[in-house]
Protein backbone atom coordinates (compact mmCIF):
# COMPACT_ATOMS: atom_id res chain seq x y z
CA UNK A 1 0.00 0.00 0.00
CA UNK A 2 1.32 3.46 -0.36
CA UNK A 3 1.77 5.71 2.90
CA UNK A 4 3.74 8.41 3.55
CA UNK A 5 6.99 7.82 5.75
CA UNK A 6 9.57 9.45 7.54
CA UNK A 7 12.99 7.83 7.71
CA UNK A 8 13.97 9.38 11.16
CA UNK A 9 12.89 12.17 13.27
CA UNK A 10 13.87 15.64 12.02
CA UNK A 11 12.40 19.04 11.02
CA UNK A 12 13.83 18.82 7.63
CA UNK A 13 13.45 15.10 7.04
CA UNK A 14 11.14 14.48 3.93
CA UNK A 15 7.57 13.25 4.74
CA UNK A 16 7.95 10.51 1.45
CA UNK A 17 4.78 8.85 -0.13
CA UNK A 18 6.54 5.03 0.21
CA UNK A 19 4.98 1.31 -0.51
CA UNK A 20 4.42 -0.48 3.18
CA UNK A 21 3.17 -3.60 3.86
CA UNK A 22 -0.76 -3.99 4.56
CA UNK A 23 -1.49 -3.86 8.22
CA UNK A 24 -1.95 -7.01 10.43
CA UNK A 25 -5.41 -7.15 11.27
CA UNK A 26 -5.71 -8.49 14.88
CA UNK A 27 -8.67 -10.48 16.22
CA UNK A 28 -10.34 -7.44 17.97
CA UNK A 29 -9.81 -4.93 15.02
CA UNK A 30 -11.06 -3.77 11.50
CA UNK A 31 -9.13 -2.87 8.42
CA UNK A 32 -10.57 0.05 7.04
CA UNK A 33 -9.28 1.74 3.25
CA UNK A 34 -9.06 5.02 4.54
CA UNK A 35 -10.62 7.96 2.52
CA UNK A 36 -9.10 10.78 4.10
CA UNK A 37 -7.00 11.61 7.10
CA UNK A 38 -6.83 15.19 9.03
CA UNK A 39 -3.28 17.09 10.23
CA UNK A 40 -2.80 18.19 13.82
CA UNK A 41 -0.18 19.64 15.45
CA UNK A 42 0.84 16.13 17.12
CA UNK A 43 1.81 15.13 13.53
CA UNK A 44 4.75 17.67 13.06
CA UNK A 45 5.49 16.93 16.88
CA UNK A 46 5.99 13.69 16.59
CA UNK A 47 8.47 14.08 12.95
CA UNK A 48 10.33 16.52 14.37
CA UNK A 49 10.82 14.30 17.68
CA UNK A 50 9.49 16.44 20.13
CA UNK A 51 7.09 13.69 21.69
CA UNK A 52 9.90 11.28 22.31
CA UNK A 53 9.85 11.08 25.68
CA UNK A 54 6.25 10.30 25.72
CA UNK A 55 5.73 8.28 22.52
CA UNK A 56 8.40 6.17 21.11
CA UNK A 57 8.12 4.75 17.70
CA UNK A 58 10.15 2.30 14.61
CA UNK A 59 11.18 3.44 11.55
CA UNK A 60 9.62 3.80 8.31
CA UNK A 61 6.88 5.56 10.32
CA UNK A 62 4.01 6.41 9.16
CA UNK A 63 2.52 9.42 10.44
CA UNK A 64 -1.48 10.53 10.58
CA UNK A 65 -3.52 10.38 13.38
CA UNK A 66 -6.85 10.39 12.53
CA UNK A 67 -9.02 8.91 9.62
CA UNK A 68 -12.47 7.98 7.96
CA UNK A 69 -12.92 5.14 5.59
CA UNK A 70 -14.80 1.94 4.68
CA UNK A 71 -14.43 -1.39 6.72
CA UNK A 72 -13.07 -3.76 4.18
CA UNK A 73 -12.07 -6.62 6.59
CA UNK A 74 -12.62 -7.76 10.03
CA UNK A 75 -10.98 -9.64 12.58
CA UNK A 76 -12.51 -12.82 13.79
CA UNK A 77 -13.56 -11.46 17.36
CA UNK A 78 -14.48 -8.24 16.48
CA UNK A 79 -18.04 -7.80 16.68
CA UNK A 80 -18.97 -4.03 16.30
CA UNK A 81 -18.62 -3.50 12.51
CA UNK A 82 -18.82 -5.02 9.30
CA UNK A 83 -17.66 -5.31 5.97
CA UNK A 84 -18.80 -2.31 4.08
CA UNK A 85 -19.18 0.22 7.52
CA UNK A 86 -18.25 3.70 6.90
CA UNK A 87 -16.45 4.69 9.81
CA UNK A 88 -14.44 7.22 11.54
CA UNK A 89 -11.85 7.22 14.48
CA UNK A 90 -8.08 7.91 16.13
CA UNK A 91 -6.00 5.01 16.26
CA UNK A 92 -3.91 4.45 19.83
CA UNK A 93 -0.89 6.24 20.17
CA UNK A 94 1.02 2.86 19.44
CA UNK A 95 -0.57 2.29 16.13
CA UNK A 96 -0.55 6.01 14.41
CA UNK A 97 -0.42 5.90 10.32
CA UNK A 98 -3.09 7.54 8.67
CA UNK A 99 -1.68 8.98 6.10
CA UNK A 100 -2.24 5.86 4.18
CA UNK A 101 -3.93 3.60 2.11
CA UNK A 102 -5.06 1.35 5.22
CA UNK A 103 -4.85 0.70 8.39
CA UNK A 104 -5.71 -1.99 11.13
CA UNK A 105 -7.68 -0.57 14.09
CA UNK A 106 -8.96 -2.12 17.53
CA UNK A 107 -12.70 -1.48 17.01
CA UNK A 108 -13.35 0.54 20.44
CA UNK A 109 -11.18 3.41 18.97
CA UNK A 110 -13.90 4.16 16.09
CA UNK A 111 -17.13 4.67 15.35
CA UNK A 112 -19.71 5.38 12.50
CA UNK A 113 -19.17 7.90 10.24
CA UNK A 114 -21.75 10.99 10.82
CA UNK A 115 -23.93 10.51 8.06
CA UNK A 116 -24.66 14.24 7.31
CA UNK A 117 -20.57 14.79 6.47
CA UNK A 118 -18.45 13.44 3.61
CA UNK A 119 -15.07 11.60 4.61
CA UNK A 120 -12.99 14.56 4.05
CA UNK A 121 -15.31 16.70 6.79
CA UNK A 122 -15.59 13.32 9.27
CA UNK A 123 -11.72 13.02 8.87
CA UNK A 124 -11.27 16.41 10.12
CA UNK A 125 -13.27 15.34 13.74
CA UNK A 126 -11.59 12.69 15.57
CA UNK A 127 -8.83 14.50 16.94
CA UNK A 128 -10.31 17.50 17.58
CA UNK A 129 -13.08 16.46 18.74
CA UNK A 130 -12.26 14.13 21.73
CA UNK A 131 -9.71 16.42 22.79
CA UNK A 132 -12.12 19.19 23.09
CA UNK A 133 -14.86 16.70 24.69
CA UNK A 134 -12.16 15.19 26.76
CA UNK A 135 -11.06 18.76 27.99
CA UNK A 136 -14.20 20.61 28.60
CA UNK A 137 -16.50 17.61 29.27
CA UNK A 138 -14.29 15.18 31.30
CA UNK A 139 -11.79 17.60 33.01
CA UNK A 140 -13.33 21.13 32.97
CA UNK A 141 -16.70 19.69 33.79
CA UNK A 142 -18.31 23.13 31.90
CA UNK A 143 -20.91 24.37 33.23
CA UNK A 144 -23.49 26.57 32.26
CA UNK A 145 -22.70 30.53 32.99
CA UNK A 146 -19.29 29.62 33.52
CA UNK A 147 -16.72 31.82 31.52
CA UNK A 148 -13.58 30.32 29.43
CA UNK A 149 -11.14 31.30 27.22
CA UNK A 150 -10.29 29.32 24.21
CA UNK A 151 -7.08 30.11 22.79
CA UNK A 152 -6.64 30.14 18.95
CA UNK A 153 -10.12 29.83 18.22
CA UNK A 154 -10.15 29.56 13.83
CA UNK A 155 -7.64 26.79 14.49
CA UNK A 156 -8.62 23.25 14.02
CA UNK A 157 -9.50 22.81 17.84
CA UNK A 158 -10.56 26.14 18.68
CA UNK A 159 -13.46 25.90 16.04
CA UNK A 160 -14.96 22.55 17.25
CA UNK A 161 -13.82 24.13 20.93
CA UNK A 162 -16.17 27.21 20.62
CA UNK A 163 -19.33 25.28 19.40
CA UNK A 164 -18.70 23.05 21.77
CA UNK A 165 -17.92 25.26 24.97
CA UNK A 166 -21.69 27.62 23.93
CA UNK A 167 -23.44 23.66 23.50
CA UNK A 168 -22.84 23.49 27.13
CA UNK A 169 -23.78 27.17 28.13
CA UNK A 170 -20.58 28.98 28.43
CA UNK A 171 -19.32 32.34 27.78
CA UNK A 172 -16.72 32.04 25.18
CA UNK A 173 -13.83 34.33 24.34
CA UNK A 174 -11.24 33.59 22.24
CA UNK A 175 -8.00 34.97 20.49
CA UNK A 176 -7.98 35.78 16.62
CA UNK A 177 -6.86 37.32 14.23
CA UNK A 178 -8.15 40.01 11.79
CA UNK A 179 -8.92 37.15 9.28
CA UNK A 180 -10.09 35.06 11.62
CA UNK A 181 -13.01 37.53 13.35
CA UNK A 182 -15.66 36.16 11.12
CA UNK A 183 -14.99 32.64 11.45
CA UNK A 184 -14.95 32.62 15.32
CA UNK A 185 -17.92 34.77 15.43
CA UNK A 186 -20.09 32.37 13.56
CA UNK A 187 -18.42 29.48 15.76
CA UNK A 188 -20.36 31.30 18.48
CA UNK A 189 -17.72 33.31 20.38
CA UNK A 190 -19.37 36.03 22.87
CA UNK A 191 -15.79 37.98 23.38
CA UNK A 192 -13.04 38.21 20.21
CA UNK A 193 -9.47 39.08 21.45
CA UNK A 194 -7.44 40.49 18.38
CA UNK A 195 -4.19 39.00 19.87
CA UNK A 196 -2.13 41.16 17.21
CA UNK A 197 -3.67 44.20 18.66
CA UNK A 198 -4.51 43.33 21.87
CA UNK A 199 -2.98 41.51 25.22
CA UNK A 200 -5.95 39.39 26.57
CA UNK A 201 -4.53 39.37 29.78
CA UNK A 202 -5.39 42.86 30.11
CA UNK A 203 -8.60 42.43 28.85
CA UNK A 204 -9.89 39.07 30.87
CA UNK A 205 -10.56 38.60 34.30
CA UNK A 206 -12.47 36.50 36.93
CA UNK A 207 -12.14 33.14 34.16
CA UNK A 208 -13.50 30.18 35.44
CA UNK A 209 -11.25 28.21 32.59
CA UNK A 210 -8.74 28.20 29.74
CA UNK A 211 -8.59 26.10 27.18
CA UNK A 212 -4.66 26.63 26.01
CA UNK A 213 -3.68 25.21 22.94
CA UNK A 214 -0.53 27.46 22.05
CA UNK A 215 1.13 26.98 25.32
CA UNK A 216 4.84 29.01 25.62
CA UNK A 217 3.98 32.69 26.82
CA UNK A 218 0.12 32.45 26.28
CA UNK A 219 0.09 29.82 28.49
CA UNK A 220 1.82 31.47 31.12
CA UNK A 221 -0.29 34.83 30.67
CA UNK A 222 -3.64 32.55 30.94
CA UNK A 223 -2.89 32.29 34.80
CA UNK A 224 -3.50 35.70 35.26
CA UNK A 225 -7.16 36.01 33.95
CA UNK A 226 -8.39 32.93 36.15
CA UNK A 227 -9.97 33.49 39.24
CA UNK A 228 -8.93 31.25 42.53
CA UNK A 229 -10.02 28.06 42.14
CA UNK A 230 -9.87 27.92 38.15
CA UNK A 231 -8.56 25.55 35.96
CA UNK A 232 -6.42 25.44 32.65
CA UNK A 233 -6.20 22.45 30.40
CA UNK A 234 -3.29 22.33 28.06
CA UNK A 235 -2.61 20.70 24.76
CA UNK A 236 0.61 21.99 24.15
CA UNK A 237 1.95 23.18 27.45
CA UNK A 238 4.67 20.99 29.59
CA UNK A 239 3.36 17.66 31.26
CA UNK A 240 4.01 17.82 34.62
CA UNK A 241 3.78 15.86 37.68
CA UNK A 242 0.66 14.82 38.15
CA UNK A 243 0.25 14.22 34.04
CA UNK A 244 2.92 11.27 34.35
CA UNK A 245 1.06 9.96 37.86
CA UNK A 246 -2.00 9.44 36.31
CA UNK A 247 -0.37 8.09 33.21
CA UNK A 248 1.34 5.43 34.79
CA UNK A 249 4.88 6.64 33.51
CA UNK A 250 7.35 5.67 36.05
CA UNK A 251 9.11 7.23 38.60
CA UNK A 252 11.87 8.20 36.08
CA UNK A 253 9.84 10.47 33.65
CA UNK A 254 7.58 11.46 36.41
CA UNK A 255 10.58 12.96 37.95
CA UNK A 256 11.42 14.47 34.80
CA UNK A 257 8.65 16.04 34.15
CA UNK A 258 8.06 17.49 37.89
CA UNK A 259 11.70 19.51 37.31
CA UNK A 260 10.31 20.54 33.39
CA UNK A 261 7.59 21.79 34.43
CA UNK A 262 8.25 23.84 37.76
CA UNK A 263 7.72 27.09 36.57
CA UNK A 264 4.42 26.06 35.49
CA UNK A 265 3.93 24.52 39.09
CA UNK A 266 4.55 27.62 40.28
CA UNK A 267 2.46 29.62 38.38
CA UNK A 268 -0.22 26.69 39.89
CA UNK A 269 0.50 27.84 42.57
CA UNK A 270 0.90 31.73 43.19
CA UNK A 271 -2.60 31.98 41.25
CA UNK A 272 -4.25 29.07 43.03
CA UNK A 273 -5.41 27.00 40.18
CA UNK A 274 -5.03 24.09 38.61
CA UNK A 275 -3.10 22.96 35.70
CA UNK A 276 -3.89 19.71 33.47
CA UNK A 277 -1.88 18.70 30.39
CA UNK A 278 -3.93 16.78 28.41
CA UNK A 279 -3.19 13.76 26.03
CA UNK A 280 -6.14 12.61 24.47
CA UNK A 281 -7.53 8.74 24.67
CA UNK A 282 -8.98 7.42 21.63
CA UNK A 283 -12.63 6.48 22.68
CA UNK A 284 -15.39 4.94 20.25
CA UNK A 285 -18.24 5.74 22.81
CA UNK A 286 -17.30 9.52 22.80
CA UNK A 287 -16.86 9.25 18.55
CA UNK A 288 -20.27 7.92 19.20
CA UNK A 289 -22.21 10.86 21.03
CA UNK A 290 -19.85 13.91 18.54
CA UNK A 291 -21.69 11.57 15.76
CA UNK A 292 -24.89 12.18 17.08
CA UNK A 293 -24.36 16.03 17.82
CA UNK A 294 -23.19 16.47 14.35
CA UNK A 295 -25.82 14.82 12.95
CA UNK A 296 -28.32 17.20 15.07
CA UNK A 297 -26.61 19.89 13.86
CA UNK A 298 -24.98 20.72 17.08
CA UNK A 299 -21.27 20.94 15.81
CA UNK A 300 -20.04 21.43 12.31
CA UNK A 301 -16.56 20.71 11.28
CA UNK A 302 -14.75 23.63 9.21
CA UNK A 303 -12.12 22.54 6.83
CA UNK A 304 -9.57 24.88 5.22
CA UNK A 305 -7.75 23.09 2.74
CA UNK A 306 -7.39 19.87 1.08
CA UNK A 307 -4.56 17.77 -0.71
CA UNK A 308 -3.63 14.91 -1.98
CA UNK A 309 -1.46 12.20 -0.07
CA UNK A 310 1.55 12.93 -2.82
CA UNK A 311 1.04 16.44 -1.62
CA UNK A 312 1.43 15.26 2.34
CA UNK A 313 4.49 16.87 3.19
CA UNK A 314 3.27 20.48 1.37
CA UNK A 315 0.09 20.13 3.87
CA UNK A 316 2.19 19.29 6.78
CA UNK A 317 4.17 22.46 6.22
CA UNK A 318 1.29 24.55 5.95
CA UNK A 319 -0.54 23.55 9.03
CA UNK A 320 2.81 23.95 11.10
CA UNK A 321 2.86 27.40 9.28
CA UNK A 322 -0.22 28.77 11.14
CA UNK A 323 -1.70 29.96 8.15
CA UNK A 324 -4.92 27.49 8.47
CA UNK A 325 -8.22 28.36 9.35
CA UNK A 326 -9.98 25.11 10.43
CA UNK A 327 -8.53 21.42 9.32
CA UNK A 328 -5.91 20.70 6.61
CA UNK A 329 -7.42 17.67 5.08
CA UNK A 330 -5.03 14.74 3.21
CA UNK A 331 -7.54 13.11 0.67
CA UNK A 332 -6.19 9.38 0.27
CA UNK A 333 -8.89 7.85 -2.10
Amino acid sequence: MKAATIKKYGKNVPLVVTKQPMPVVGEHDVLVEIRAASLNPIDFKIKEGKAKLLLSYKFPLILGNDFSGVVVQVGERAKTFKIGDEVYGRPRKTRIGTLAEFIAVHEDDIALKPRTLSFEEAASVPLVGLTTYQALSDILQLQQGQKILIHAGSGGVGTIAIQMAKRMGAFVATTASDKGYDLVKSMGADLIVNYRKENFEEKLAGYDAVFDTLGGAALEKSFRILKPGGQIVSISGMPNARFGREAELGWMKTAILSVVSRRITALEKKHRVKYHYLFMKPSGAQLKVLKEWIEEGRIKPVIDKVFRLEDAEQALHYLESGSAKGKVIVKIK
